[in-house]
């Protein structure tokens, strides 16, 4: 039939056709808000989340019995000495104190029978500061935090027998960043701060809601922190508020259904190790690592606490997670660990066995990079290495130094040298002034060795484990192009602390993101920091390359700050450096004497601790610089001792004054020395020749033709005068300053050098730690007072001014001149005495000169660097203040002029002026920082030619000026021995390039007769030298030597052979590229 419509049917559907009700959207901000207060204390926290996580409380008797023993004064008692004495009755609610007291609590629990069951229980103590549980027979458990961090102890399922069981909590009455008063934690420490014992009770937690608590912070993290434009941040703001509403404060179940919906973002393998199975590739590798200042704001002695606190807690942790990889730096604090803690070093050991605990870095501590000199820093991985071969049985491969205030540019040839190939560091991300533009990259050394570098893009090595954290890993990676991977630390650290389970927790809930959600990097636990970098080794030989220093944007007060500990350390590594050659003379010339290994590894040991990178540095707190002056005391006592034997082997006595007849000479540098030596007070003698000991000859001049002169022009007005230099003082300043040979004024017309300057020295935050470019605004030239003559003799003359520097402080200072020796540069040498008692204050001097260069030569380990005179560009005026050791150079073609010191490291060239940095005033962390009585010295060189060997060498001699010793007859009639003695056993032949520094000689770590046993023994005697190209050119040399030797090999740092050398009569050549280090060891016959 035609006309009809046929009847089509719909799809089914249930949407409504009539909308039921308005809904509205979501509000993000509020919303975003809403998730805090789920889980926040205050006013909520009797309904929300917080109000389910204990499932029952045991405190007070008989449930928590205390009692206390209190140590006497700052004593740390050990556990048996502790455990003998009575202790008294205590509670919660008690004080405990003052500042860095210790107090022992026996605590006895009891578990009452309704929580026996449950299936977390803890101890849960809090007294605001650090504490380790013990065991009853004196095993340390795991460290305390307190303030809220790492207070719970999980309870053995032994004590829910409901019997007591006895543990033991040693308090230390400190905070984990020491005794601050209030919040500022770098201000000097409270000495008469207590703390109180707010909680001491049996917790029986509940995980579904402690477990929920991470979901929604991750959760919310994802919230807050993904873009606003991406699905996967609306997804987790939903997911949120679906928690939230499915909670139900008092329902148990409702917490496994909000577990469930936190699942729908999380994915199902968030409650174990397995997340990190997924066969996904990961970009961000985490490491757990605990940062343990050695001192900084608490005391040497502190940190041996804080090492065990720390690690057993790890180990703990370890047990729990099987995720967990730990990387812990600074071999001292193993042997703290060893010596002190047995049972926590024990479990140390077999973790590291199991490859979870990862001993890392090869030095001796996280040392400073910038002061040390460059066998310091050899001596630093030779002990480190050492150390952690004879205990864990392998060497480190990556160098670990993540805090230090820039990083010297021979560090990755002495890398190399030491057996690493990779460095990880992350301070450069601190800079104040340019962003550093690499994570990872290739950095060269002056010698153009390499090391692979990486610098965590997350920006620090105390992560916390956030979200943000996993996200700025990528989102800060500057190094995409070439590799997209990087390295998580995380861990609490600086005062120590390490992972906690949160941090555990969080990362499998990160991991989870990524794999079930995604736009979060994928994190994964589980590899070694060895693993890290070898993965990036495969690809290494494309990354971007950074040649020489990692200068440090900030901190350059370091350079400066705490005087005394910076020249304790200069003379400590002089004395060290002379100790060990004669005693490796005496030890191959007299079988009767026995090289004195355990005395040097003790005192090199305690000298590479006080290089930590806090103490050598400045910015540690007053108790520090008092442990390190005992420290370095003792090795001076050692050091006296060691030359006293040395010099009675001899044949020779030291003395303050002699003749000429009797009198010697004790030179301990390479090269053939011409000096003055004074004999008495009056007198003086000439010191010539090549060798350990030098014969003294008359000093002849006459009053007709004087080889040195001062004469007064006018009040306070003199000229003092040598035939190389001639010198005019006027108002305390020299006004000029002639060289003769060179017929060339040093001084610009109408300036003054010595220029003593004063700065005020505010900085943004870090007081001894930061100097700010601002500072320079506020220059203040210090008028000098009365000028007299100090000296007239006739090797010698000096001027003497007093300058008032306040109504507090002043300086003395003696501008002198000796006598020139005919083939020897003569030099303006200045005393100074300064008595400072200042606030924020900073002193320099000046020496303006007629020098013009873009670039300046400043002294570091093993060679030199170039650093610019002027300010370009920002990377250029960044380093308005900078590190040097011995010397710094301003040259030209064919003149320049050097300052030497005995004891600085800070300072500036800016176009043609010179500055040496003296003394700052910091009152925080030590209010009393540099205050007191200071010796300096420092001199100008004025030196033909560009920089050369004449610096180089005079900056040695300027810090190892000879010493005066007496034997009858002298070196003519004494002994044959004696005059054996005296001949150089070995040298660098005069044909030799002068660049050459034979800088150690010292007896082989393993020789049979001077092993302790660490390693094995290597038979028979050997020698080893240390030299290296000291300015920048191919050195090639002849090493000549009286000893009888059998084989000479090329080594590296740690006494390796890598090459047989060959040696004919006694002599075997060296070959050095510009900069490089070079090691060999003679095998005595």
């Amino acid at each position: 039939m035609g006309g009809e419509t046929p009847i089509r049917r719909k799809p089914h559907s249930d949407y409504p056709a009539q909308a039921p009700k308005p809904v509205g959207q979501l509000i993000s901000g509020i919303y975003k808000e809403r998730i805090g207060q789920f889980y926040s204390g205050g006013q909520w926290e009797s309904v929300n989340l917080r109000a389910m996580m204990n499932e029952g409380v045991a405190a007070g008797k008989p449930h928590v019995q205390l009692s206390v023993w209190d140590a006497p004064d700052q004593t740390r008692p050990t556990f048996d000495e502790a455990t003998s004495h009575e202790f008294k009755e205590t509670a919660v609610g008690s004080w405990f104190g003052p500042a860095w007291s210790t107090h022992w609590f026996k605590v006895v629990l009891k578990v009452p029978k309704d929580l026996a069951d449950k299936r977390l229980l803890e101890l849960h103590w809090d007294a605001n500061n650090e504490g380790l549980v013990w065991t009853d027979d004196g095993k340390p458990l795991q460290g305390l935090t307190g303030g809220g961090d790492r207070v719970e102890w999980i309870l053995p399922e032994s004590f829910r027998d409901g019997k007591e069981h006895t543990i033991y909590i040693e308090m230390a009455c400190n905070g984990m960043f020491g005794n601050a008063p209030g919040g500022d934690s770098i201000q000097p420490p409270d000495p008469n701060k207590y703390f109180q014992l707010s909680r001491a009770e049996i917790v029986a937690v509940n995980p579904d809601a402690r477990q929920l608590y991470i979901d929604i912070w991750i959760i919310g993290d994802a919230a807050k922190e993904f873009p606003a434009d991406s699905w996967e941040q609306h997804k987790a703001l939903k997911t949120c508020n679906e928690i939230i509403q499915a909670f139900e404060l008092g329902n148990k179940e409702s917490l496994k259904t909000c577990r469930k919906i936190a699942e729908q973002y999380l994915g199902s393998d968030i409650n174990s190790a397995r997340v990190y199975d997924s066969g996904k590739e990961p970009l961000v590798f985490g490491i757990g690592h605990c940062h343990i200042d050695s001192c900084w704001l608490w005391p040497f002695v502190e940190t041996k606490r804080k090492v065990a606190r720390s690690w057993s807690n790890q180990c703990d942790l370890m047990d729990r997670y099987p995720e967990l990889n730990f990387a812990c730096s600074q071999a001292q604090q193993y042997k703290w660990l060893k010596q002190l803690y047995p049972y926590v070093f024990d479990r140390v050991k077999k973790k590291v066995k199991e490859g979870r605990f990862h001993p890392i870095g090869g030095s001796w501590v996280e040392h400073d990079t910038n002061m040390p000199s460059g066998e310091s820093l050899v001596r630093q991985f030779l002990y480190g290495q050492r150390f952690y071969e004879s205990n864990f049985g392998n060497r480190c491969q990556t160098f670990w130094l993540p805090d230090t205030f820039g990083y010297s540019s021979q560090l990755p040839q002495l890398c190399r040298l030491a057996g690493m190939n990779r460095f990880l560091t992350q301070k450069l991300s601190w800079n104040n002034i340019n962003k550093f533009p690499h994570t990872t990259f290739n950095w060269v050394a002056l010698d153009g060795s390499q090391v692979i570098c990486h610098m965590p893009p997350a920006e620090t090595y105390t992560a916390e484990a956030h979200f943000g954290d996993v996200k700025r890993s990528m989102s800060q990676h500057k190094s995409l192009d070439q590799d997209a991977t990087s390295l998580l630390v995380f861990g609490k650290g600086d005062g120590g602390g390490g992972p906690t389970w949160q941090h555990l927790e969080k990362l499998r809930r990160c991991r989870g993101i990524s794999d079930t959600v995604g736009n979060l990097p994928r994190v994964h636990m589980g590899n070694s920091v060895d693993d890290f970098f070898n993965n990036l080794e495969r690809k290494a030989d494309s990354f971007v390359t950074w040649y020489g220093e990692l200068y440090f944007e900030l901190h350059r007060g370091t350079y400066t700050t705490q005087a005394n500990n910076k020249r304790n350390n200069r003379k400590a590594e002089v004395a060290l450096r002379d100790l060990e050659l004669l005693a490796t003379i005496a030890s191959v010339k007299d079988k009767s004497y026995s090289y004195p290994k355990k005395e040097f590894d003790d005192m090199w040991e305690a000298v590479l601790l006080c290089q930590f990178h806090d103490c050598l540095p400045g910015s540690s707190i007053e108790m520090c610089y008092d442990e390190s002056d005992q420290f370095y005391a003792e090795v001076f006592k050692t050091a006296e001792s060691i030359l006293k034997n040395i010099c009675k082997l001899f044949g020779v006595s030291e003395v303050k004054s002699t003749t000429v007849a009797n009198g010697i000479a004790l030179n301990t540098l390479p090269w053939h020395r011409k000096s003055i030596v004074e004999i008495s007070e009056t007198e003086a003698a000439v010191a010539c020749g090549e060798g350990p000991l030098l014969k003294l000859r008359q000093f002849k001049t006459s009053a007709e033709n004087p080889e040195v002169s001062v004469r007064k022009l006018s009040d306070g007005v003199f000229v003092l005068e040598n035939s190389q230099l001639k010198v005019h003082v006027e108002g305390g300043c020299i006004t000029s300053l002639f060289d003769k040979s060179a017929k060339r004024e040093v001084i610009p017309k109408g300036q003054k050098a010595n220029q003593y300057v004063i700065f005020d020295d505010k900085p943004l935050y870090w007081q001894a730690w930061d100097v700010e470019v601002y500072h320079l605004e506020t220059r203040k030239e210090l008028a000098c007072g009365e000028t007299k003559i100090h000296e007239q003799k006739n090797h010698r003359v000096s001027v003497v001014t007093k300058t008032k520097i306040s109504d507090d402080s002043y300086i003395e200072t003696v501008i002198g001149l000796d006598a020139a020796m005919k083939g020897q540069q003569s030099y303006v040498e200045v005393s100074s005495k300064v008595e400072w008692h200042e606030t924020m204050k900073f002193l320099k001097v000046e020496f303006p000169v007629d020098v013009r260069n873009t670039e300046a030569n400043y002294e570091t380990q093993f060679g030199y660097v170039k650093r610019p005179t002027h300010y370009n560009t920002s990377w250029d005026m960044a380093k308005f203040e900078v590190c040097c050791h011995k010397y710094a150079d301003l040259s030209e073609n064919g003149f320049g002029v050097s300052i030497l010191n005995d004891s600085k490291y800070g300072f500036a060239t800016v176009g043609s002026l010179m500055r040496l940095s003296l003394l700052r005033s910091p009152k925080a962390p030590d209010a009393h920082a540099d205050m007191g009585t200071h010796h300096i010295r420092w001199a100008i060189l004025p030196h033909q030619g560009g920089l050369g060997p004449t610096t180089v060498r005079k900056a040695y001699e300027f810090n190892n000026p000879l010493k005066l010793l007496s034997a009858p007859g002298g070196l003519d009639g004494g002994s044959a021995a004696l005059a054996a003695v005296a001949e150089p056993p070995v040298r660098l032949t005069a044909d030799s390039d002068p660049a050459l520094i034979l800088d150690t000689v010292k007896r082989g770590e393993d020789d049979e007769d001077v092993s302790r046993g660490e390693l094995p023994k290597k038979k028979g005697k050997s020698v080893v030298l240390r030299m290296y190209d000291s300015l920048g050119g191919r050195a090639r040399g002849t090493v000549a030597t009286t000893w009888d030797v059998k084989k000479v090999s090329k080594v590296n740092l740690l006494e390796d052979e890598l090459e047989e050398v060959v040696i004919e009569d006694g002599k075997f050549s060296v070959d050095l590229r510009p900069f490089e280090v070079a090691t060999f060891k003679l095998q005595l016959a």
